[in-house]
């Protein structure tokens, strides 16, 4: 090694072990996730400007989530979309190389164009939707430079992928040799009648299955309150609240860093829901107390990386593609919440199974107590801000109003509690500040919706999505377990190149219908695509949250992305299960059914935990392990037979091991 490398390692370990500056913290999310690549402006007044613009764009929306003015459909949703891409043309480079603190005189033009869209929408409503299916010169004209701006703006915003795949589907739209504007037509099952670009444009711009479709309606609404919510939470010290709470509860327990670490993660991850943000903003000061207490740089990357991308599966806020899933399948979103808790409770101790065995394997303990805060002290400062989190259960489940008028009463609610104390006051600057976050943070999210808008609204008008819910299934062989398999990996691959919501609207599009046909219920199927969608942000090649990880523990990438992979192992098969098991989410059964499903869920994470680390009060051999392994795959199954099998081989492994350990320790304990 050379004198340069000496230094360059020894640096990196340095930054492993001491907490991350701001500009550190920057410069990993800037590497890791493009959607932070935003320009800062150099002139205030320009500065100004922009956060004019965003509080408009904040309040509009709370507008229309009170219901005090609330304009025709397709009206909102062409505003919110040019809203958004104007926020999109000033706050992302169209280069490398272009200005990062200047908005170039070409982004004037298409911020001026993308206002000019909804101008025409408004100006022209009625007609346009009368003629919808047929339209004028005008229609298309509208619908061309519309979908030219989203493609351009998701480009910037969340990279090349997404919109290289919506160009494929709309060539693929247009071939047909019955009417397509492109001749040819398409082999084998795929084979349409083709389009004309005018049918086409028409179809993403004068309906609400393009891009002005469900996913945009999601976003308009549901999404942009709830990371408004998230942005007022951050401001009034919520993450500090978390952190100090997970240390409380748990820093004083074998690996307590760890699990320290997986706590805040998931607490902030539930209400951020950008997994790799909550990486950096957990992993900065977690991540250099693991490292001391003796864990290594990939397994410290990895705890962090689980745990940010599990908050996207816990209620009661579980990020932006739950409340896709609840509107695509048309059912209330507290019900999808009742369905979702007990597979992400099994997830979450999953993770913390491999922690408290890998510390007890490696002989570590918790951190000195006079060194955690106390829950008393922690509940006094901070405790009143877990209000606005039980308000938002109560207007979810027995208030009886929207989730959008929850969502908004949340927010206003959140505000006044932060008033009680001193320490989390807010004052109008910090409102304000929230407001312009807010609108920031939410044109990665809502371009993204925008752009697979395309995507969709091709498969609706040509049949692709049942075409390819027809080719699952023949490649699935009729059999369940292939077909779920096929689509895991369809997911998988999807992920790896699109953000995790564009990523599940697409494989819930094409995929689901597929599992629907084989007798799965419609909300055990989208979740098995959504949990494959978020889980991509963990598996190699490329795994955004692990990688960002990395970055902070000064790990491999590649190894810390594998790491996660392990760790989360239980959560891998957790779609299995409650496909296999549906009691899991507590479709059509009591809370008892549900809860013992619950249980023998935990015991099978148990056994995973057991086979991937490799220890029970002490080391366990191959055999055992393999043994391990395959008591948790009988407990896939919900039927009686298999779950006392598996809990046998829990009982077994244990005993055996136990006394192993206790013959292990007779000398020490006669010397």
């Amino acid at each position: 090694m050379t004198e340069k490398e000496k230094k360059d390692s020894a640096s990196a370990e340095e930054r492993s072990t001491a907490p991350m500056t701001e500009e550190q913290k920057q410069e990993v999310l800037e590497k890791f996730d493009k959607e932070s690549k935003t320009r800062h402006f150099a002139s205030p007044m320009m500065v100004q400007v922009y956060k004019i613009f965003a509080i408009a764009v904040t309040l509009y929306h709370l507008v229309f989530a009170s219901g005090f003015y609330m304009p025709e459909t397709l009206r909102h949703r062409s505003i919110h979309v040019s809203m958004i891409l104007i926020l999109a043309f000033a706050l992302y480079p169209a280069t490398k190389k272009a200005s990062r603190k200047f908005i170039a005189w070409y982004d004037w033009i298409l911020m001026g164009l993308a206002a000019a869209v909804p101008v025409y929408m408004w100006l022209d409503y009625f007609n346009i939707i009368n003629r919808a299916g047929s339209p004028n010169q005008y229609d298309v004209v509208a619908g061309t430079l519309l979908t030219i701006l989203v493609l351009e703006a998701t480009r910037r915003v969340c990279g090349k992928a997404l919109p290289i795949l919506s160009v494929i589907f709309i060539i693929y739209g247009l071939m047909g040799r019955k009417q397509g504007a492109i001749p040819i037509n398409v082999p084998g099952i795929f084979l349409h009648r083709g389009y004309t670009w005018a049918k086409l444009m028409s179809h993403f711009f004068a309906n609400t299955e393009g891009i002005y479709g469900s996913s945009v309606n999601v976003a308009s609404t549901y999404i942009f309150l709830f990371i408004a919510f998230g942005e007022v939470m951050n401001k009034c010290g919520m993450g500090q609240f978390f952190n100090d709470i997970a240390n409380a509860l748990a820093g004083g327990s074998k690996g307590g860093p760890a699990k320290v670490a997986v706590i805040a993660s998931g607490l902030l991850g539930m209400i951020n829901g950008a997994a790799v943000a909550v990486v950096v903003t957990t992993g900065s000061f977690t991540i250099p107390l693991m490292r001391k207490s003796g864990y290594d740089k990939e397994f410290s990357g990895a705890i962090v990386a689980t745990g940010s991308v599990g908050g996207q599966l816990m209620p009661p806020v579980m990020g932006a593609a739950a409340f896709i899933m609840a509107e695509t399948l048309g059912i209330k979103y507290s019900v999808l919440l009742v369905s979702a808790i007990i597979p992400a409770i099994i997830y979450y101790l999953g993770i913390l199974f491999q922690i408290q065995m890998r510390a007890e394997k490696l002989g570590m303990q918790g951190m000195p107590k006079d060194q955690l805060p106390k829950v008393g002290d922690v509940m006094k400062n901070y405790g009143h801000l877990a209000l606005p989190l039980v308000f938002l259960i109560y207007m979810l489940f027995f208030s009886g109003k929207t989730v959008i008028m929850a969502a908004f009463y949340t927010i206003v609610f959140t505000i006044v509690v932060a008033q009680l104390k001193k320490n989390t006051r807010m004052s109008l600057k910090d409102i304000l500040d929230a407001m312009v976050a807010a609108a920031k943070s939410t044109v990665s999210v809502a371009i993204a919706c925008a752009c697979v808008g395309c995507i969709v609204g091709v498969c609706s008008i040509t049949g692709f999505a049942l075409n390819m819910a027809s080719t699952i299934i023949q490649i699935g062989g009729q059999s369940l377990l292939f077909t779920l398999m096929f689509t895991m990996v369809t997911c998988m691959i999807l992920g790896m190149g699109l953000p995790s919501i564009p990523s599940y609207i697409i494989t819930s599009t094409i995929a689901a219908p597929a599992l629907v046909t084989l007798g799965i219920p419609a909300i055990a199927a989208h979740m098995f695509c959504f949990y494959f969608a978020m889980f991509a942000n963990l598996t190699p090649p490329v795994a955004l949250a692990a990688f960002a990880a990395a970055g902070i523990s000064g790990g491999d990438p590649m190894k810390t992305g594998w790491a996660s992979v392990k760790l989360a192992l239980a959560g891998f098969l957790l779609p299995y299960m409650f496909v296999y098991n549906q009691e899991l989410l507590m479709l059509n059964t009591g809370i008892a059914k549900g809860i013992q499903c619950g249980v023998t869920a935990a015991v099978g994470a148990y056994l995973i935990s057991i086979a991937v680390e490799g220890f029970l009060f002490r080391k366990v051999n191959p055999v055992l392990r393999v043994v391990a392994l395959a008591g948790a795959y009988l407990l896939i199954d919900s039927g009686w037979v298999t779950d006392l099998a598996g809990l046998a081989v829990l009982v077994g492994i244990f005993a055996y091991q136990k006394l192993i350990a206790a013959r292990k320790e007779l000398p020490t304990a006669s010397a």
